[in-house]
């Protein structure tokens, strides 16, 4: 008797552990204590007060190229990964093709007519795709999830792909039509062939409407296949998250991890790394590469320079004595093939 109350003690443990914490009516939390969210219209109030962000007389000039749609089936030229803009990424590995955080809009806003504008065009836009197999979303922000978007793959004429979701979210997809579509929480994983993909913790939050803040989770990917391993942060502040998802599921081959929308520090910090902590992000994440996104996509997001990101990196990177290749940038459009780096 003892050694079954034992046994049904330590399952009950471990599976409430790997769940995602709640706070009653206020919805999820995060793993580790951190201060409250600064005011929203206090930053406001500075950025138009101090006429922020300010963008060259020129304009801004951000590097970005055409995708090739038929470059990207072919095999010599994958496993890869092309870098759509801001967290939209497409990965092809294990022969899927699978979409990270995908909006193909010209705004991430709720409206058409207002609201952060893409200021580099679309490199390829969705008929233009190959057939997605899986699409993975961090979290409910609208520069994370797009309803157009989301409607026009589900529609697409190959065939709508496998949805994978954070806790909370089918509902928003059942809403929309959508019924190949999948929620998980934290530290759960799933199948797609020999593809295996875990849901793991990150700092953030969730809200798309006035009342229904941090009642859906988010997260971050963790795909498996083909060799190689790798790992799709969404957004996140700084916690021992990281150094959890590296002792646990670590070491990675490459990571895609933001290193924009960070200014000012005072409202973001909880929220959006900077490029320091990025740095020490693929550190705890024992990640042998990374790649930086999330920046240089869409006006009005943050107040630093869309194009500061990566000349920060560099410094970085210098001061930390790492390589370009270690952690790296793309120019939007771009197609990086992907190699395994980490010991078998």
């Amino acid at each position: 008797m003892h050694r079954f109350l034992a046994l049904f003690l330590l399952v009950f443990s471990a599976a409430t552990l790997a769940q995602a914490p709640r706070l009653g009516v206020d919805g999820f939390r995060n793993n580790y204590p951190h201060p409250d969210k600064p005011s929203f219209l206090a930053w406001q109030w500075e950025r138009l007060r101090d006429g922020l962000p300010q963008p060259p007389p020129g304009g801004w000039n951000l590097p970005a190229m055409r995708t090739d749609p038929v470059a990207l089936g072919e095999p010599a030229n994958n496993p890869s990964v092309t870098w759509v803009g801001h967290a939209t990424m497409l990965l092809r590995l294990a022969g899927k093709n699978i979409l990270f955080d995908p909006i193909f809009s010209e705004r991430a806003s709720p409206v058409g007519f207002a609201g952060p504008r893409r200021i580099v065009p679309l490199p390829i836009d969705i008929p233009q795709l190959p057939r997605i197999d899986v699409v993975m979303i961090s979290h409910n922000h609208y520069d994370h999830l797009d309803v157009e978007s989301i409607k026009r793959l589900a529609a697409m004429a190959q065939g709508s792909p496998r949805f994978l979701v954070p806790l909370g979210l089918k509902a928003w997809f059942m809403d929309q039509g959508i019924t190949r579509v999948d929620e998980y929480d934290w530290w759960q994983d799933t199948r797609e062939d020999t593809l295996k993909i875990t849901f793991v913790p990150v700092q953030h939050w969730s809200k798309r409407r006035l009342n229904d803040t941090n009642q859906t989770l988010w997260g971050g990917w963790v795909v498996e296949g083909e060799g190689l391993r790798l790992i799709h942060t969404g957004d996140t502040g700084y916690s021992k998250d990281f150094q959890d998802i590296g002792a646990r599921l670590g070491p990675f081959d490459m990571a895609f991890l933001p290193i924009g929308a960070y200014a000012p520090r005072w409202f973001m910090k909880i929220m959006h790394i900077d490029v320091p902590e990025a740095v020490q992000v693929r550190a705890d994440l024992r990640a042998h590469r990374a790649i930086g996104m999330h920046w240089g996509t869409f006006e009005s997001l943050a107040d630093e320079p869309l194009d500061e990101p990566p000349a920060e990196l560099a410094r970085r990177r210098a001061e930390r004595g790492l390589s370009q290749a270690d952690f790296d940038v793309m120019m939007i459009g771009e197609t990086r093939r992907l190699e395994r780096l980490r010991a078998p």
